[in-house]
């Protein structure tokens, strides 16, 4: 079954065209999956006690439309697969007439707390859970093809603004860091993100890109070159 809140666009969740942003609408898909989790009593408290998480590992995003401020939203989703250690996850975007604004795919990875590695889920993991359909998209591979041509970008630091309540950045950290490397006129209309490590407070990001007229791609790697997060823009 899935779970729905309905919102308001705010002011600060608009950008300097008066729209909601990309990572705005990553916000509202973060902020659904755990007030799902919540309402079914799966919730962080629960997972906190069995010293298990949820990790995000891939998320492809499209956006037919950026709201505008003041906008009243409904952002929706719904698993529609447990596997391994591996679940699957859908969101939407729409307007209260039924307009759809945007809309992903999601992978997610279950990790045992205790040594940092994929655990296999149990029956009581996605207790409260009810599987749907998947949602009628075009489905991107969750890995990201590294193009030819990357330049290096100035490093910098993470700060504690940019963690969260696991002390890991945030997901949506990683999209506003690559974001900073588009031009200012790309016309954005699909993201994708890989998640490789978790990068902690004070760890350094050494950015390289990659750009033509209708993709770009950032990753977002360690001092030795590893990846923290390959994320990918297109025009479509």
């Amino acid at each position: 079954m899935s779970y729905s809140f309905s919102g308001r666009v705010r002011y600060s969740e608009t950008g300097e065209n008066g729209l909601l942003t990309l990572p705005g609408i990553l916000n509202y898909f973060q902020d659904c999956s755990t007030f799902h989790s919540e309402e079914i009593g799966n919730g962080m408290k629960i997972l906190k006690e069995k010293n298990k998480f949820w990790v995000l590992s891939a998320w492809q995003v499209v956006v037919n439309r950026y709201p505008a401020l003041g906008e009243e939203v409904v952002t929706s989703t719904w698993p529609y697969s447990f596997r391994g250690f591996m679940g699957q996850r859908n969101f939407t975007m729409d307007t209260k007439e039924g307009e759809r604004l945007a809309y992903a795919n999601t992978f997610w990875t279950f990790i045992d707390g205790k040594n940092g590695f994929p655990c296999k889920l149990k029956p009581e993991d996605t207790e409260g859970y009810e599987l749907e359909e998947k949602l009628d998209m075009e489905y991107a591979s969750r890995k990201i093809m590294m193009p030819a041509g990357f330049l290096p970008e100035e490093s910098f630091t993470i700060q504690k603004h940019h963690l969260d309540t696991n002390h890991h950045v945030n997901n949506c950290q990683y999209i506003q860091m690559a974001m900073d490397y588009l031009p200012a006129d790309f016309p954005l209309r699909q993201m994708r993100a890989e998640y490789k490590q978790q990068a902690r407070l004070s760890d350094v990001i050494c950015p390289e890109v990659s750009a033509d007229a209708d993709k770009v791609v950032v990753s977002l790697n360690d001092i030795h070159g590893e990846p923290y997060a390959v994320v990918e823009f297109m025009t479509l």
